[in-house]
C-alpha cells in the first residue's frame, strides 16, 4: 500500500490515526513539527502527507509551502487535517497547495475515503 507521513503533534491522535491506516495497509512515519516534517518529507518521499497547521517551529501553512517550493517534495499530495475551520484558513491551505482540507474532529469512513481518493488521483 502506501506510505503516510502523519505531520501531528499530538501522540494520541498520530496513535489514533496510524492504528487505522496501518490496519488497512499502509506504512506510516510521523513529524511532529514542521522542520521533522520537512526532513521525513525530503528523507522518505512518502506517497501522501497528513498535515496539522497548528504545529511546533514551523506551522503547516509554512511547510506546505516550502514543500510545494522545493521539485522533490511538491508531487507529494498534502491533506490539511486541522481544527482551523475559518474560511481563510481552508482557502489558504487549498491555495497553498494542499490537495484537501479536513476539520477536526473528523470520522474514521471521511479520512479514509479522502485519504484514498487522493492516493488514487495521484496514481499511489
Amino acid at each position: 500500500m502506501a506510505s503516510i507521513l502523519i505531520v501531528e503533534d499530538e501522540a494520541n491522535i498520530v496513535k489514533l490515526i496510524s492504528a487505522r491506516l496501518e490496519r488497512l495497509g499502509h506504512h506510516i512515519s510521523s513529524a511532529d513539527n514542521g522542520v521533522a516534517a520537512l526532513d521525513s518529507a525530503r528523507e522518505i518521499a512518502p506517497d501522501l502527507i497528513l498535515l496539522d497547521v497548528t504545529i511546533p517551529m514551523l506551522n503547516g501553512f509554512q511547510v506546505l509551502q516550502r514543500l510545494k517550493a522545493d521539485p522533490a517534495t511538491a508531487p507529494i499530495p498534502v491533506l490539511m487535517l486541522t481544527a482551523r475551520s475559518h474560511e481563510r484558513d481552508i482557502a489558504a491551505g487549498i491555495e497553498g497547495g494542499a490537495d484537501d482540507y479536513i476539520i477536526k474532529p473528523f470520522s474514521f469512513p471521511e479520512l479514509i475515503a479522502r485519504v484514498s481518493t487522493a492516493l488514487a488521483r495521484h496514481g499511489r
